[in-house]
């Protein structure tokens, strides 16, 4: 893993994906810790909120840039309160080494819900640490390798019934990759598509969802489950993948919530891309592993969040707010591996656990800004796997 000097950077930028909420869900203490707010023409305020980016790292140096997210109602007239609000965001980074990352992202909902539709464009010129390939790499084997990724992905939805929700996927992604220096494995490993390819994937989706809120639940079932096909005229390989997302949250008391959630990934097919291989690691689940130090076929990760909103009570004011700021306090624990096919096994298992701290930037929305730091696995030989995340939104 890169050792960082000192970093504050964005890891995710955007909302993540939910569906139809159940009023019947919302409780009167949730109505007062989240009120809603209306202006002038009787519509739902919108909110903007601007991040700015600073790390350094060895193989970026100094980077700098800003995310900005905006949150607003689609609704004509008066929106009603099942509806979710929609979500645009941008995300601009630069560094001294002359690299640069685009990031650009939309939810949106239609009244009540009936329709959601989320894109992503994404532009990076950035290297990345290569370890190899499985559950059992060497940080001492890592390569530092340049990548140029361009996305572009598009998901729709409809609603079929009050919480299930079907629709279609489309996922163009193309890599280039260069080896930025003789070190670690990189070199002589034998990958496919070593240099970098291209994969067009389409696909269809079905998600049930009876959650209270998409961004701060406390209450509520999401599932969504993903087949996606990239076709031989459209892509380098034909391949198949497939991707299983499953949350519980349980509400404890006014102020505390219990979330569960599960992910499953698999690419499968003839020829296998090994940067299209599924990554354990991200600010969302096996928070503290370095994204893409254990790849492979197939990947299963569990964790479990407590979750507590903290009495307003016991705000601390912040000089430079007009208004006592709110807060939440969290802590998850966790546990995934990758394998092959027919490889799983429950000593494989990696541990995950940490602690967060959640600012509520729009309470109307249930918007937040999440910092969490993790702990994972420790190799023989090797220190603690770890870090920081700084990220708008919950994890799940």
């Amino acid at each position: 893993m890169r050792k960082v000097i000192s970093v504050i950077s964005l890891c995710a930028l955007g909302m993540p994906c939910l569906q139809a909420q159940d009023s019947t869900l919302i409780s009167p203490d949730e109505h007062e810790q989240f009120p809603v707010k209306y202006d002038s023409s009787g519509r739902r305020r919108s909110s903007l909120f601007p991040l700015p980016v600073l790390g350094y790292s060895p193989e970026k140096g100094f980077e700098f840039g800003a995310a900005t997210l905006y949150s607003y109602y689609a609704d004509k007239k008066r929106p009603s309160m099942l509806t979710r609000n929609s979500t645009m965001s941008v995300l601009a980074t630069f560094t001294t080494n002359s690299q640069f990352k685009l990031d650009l992202r939309s939810e949106n909902w239609t009244r009540n819900n009936d329709y959601h539709i989320k894109t992503n464009l994404r532009y990076h010129n950035f290297p990345v640490y290569f370890f190899g390939l499985g559950d059992t790499t060497h940080y001492d084997d890592r390569s530092l390798v340049g990548n140029k990724r361009y996305k572009a992905s598009i998901e729709a939805e409809k609603r079929i019934t009050s919480h299930f929700y079907a629709g279609f996927s489309v996922l163009y992604q193309h890599d280039r990759f260069t080896a930025d220096d003789e070190k670690g494995i990189y070199q002589t490993a034998d990958l496919v598509d070593k240099d970098g390819g291209y994969a067009t994937f389409l696909g269809v989706t079905g998600v049930y969802d009876n959650r209270d809120n998409q961004n701060y639940c406390t209450g509520g079932t999401y599932v969504r489950f993903n087949a996606s096909y990239a076709p031989s005229f459209l892509s380098k390989h034909p391949l198949w993948r497939f991707e299983l997302k499953a949350a519980q949250f349980i509400h404890v008391s006014p102020k505390s919530v219990i979330g569960v959630n599960g992910l499953a990934q698999s690419l499968q097919g003839s020829t296998l891309p090994y940067y299209l291989l599924p990554e354990m690691g991200s600010d969302n689940i096996m928070r503290g592993y370095y994204t893409g130090r254990y790849r492979d076929q197939n990947y299963l990760a569990a964790q479990a969040e407590y979750r507590y909103f903290l009495d307003p009570k016991m705000r601390i004011r912040i000089w430079f707010m007009d208004t006592q700021p709110t807060f939440a306090l969290a802590g998850f624990v966790g546990t995934g591996t990758v394998f092959e096919n027919g490889g799983f096994s429950f000593s494989r298992l990696k541990p995950n656990y940490g602690l967060g701290v959640r600012y509520f930037y729009d309470k109307s929305s249930r918007l937040t800004v999440r910092l969490d730091y993790g702990w994972g696995e420790k190799r023989p030989g090797e220190k603690r796997q770890g870090g920081f995340y700084l990220s708008i939104a919950e994890a799940f």
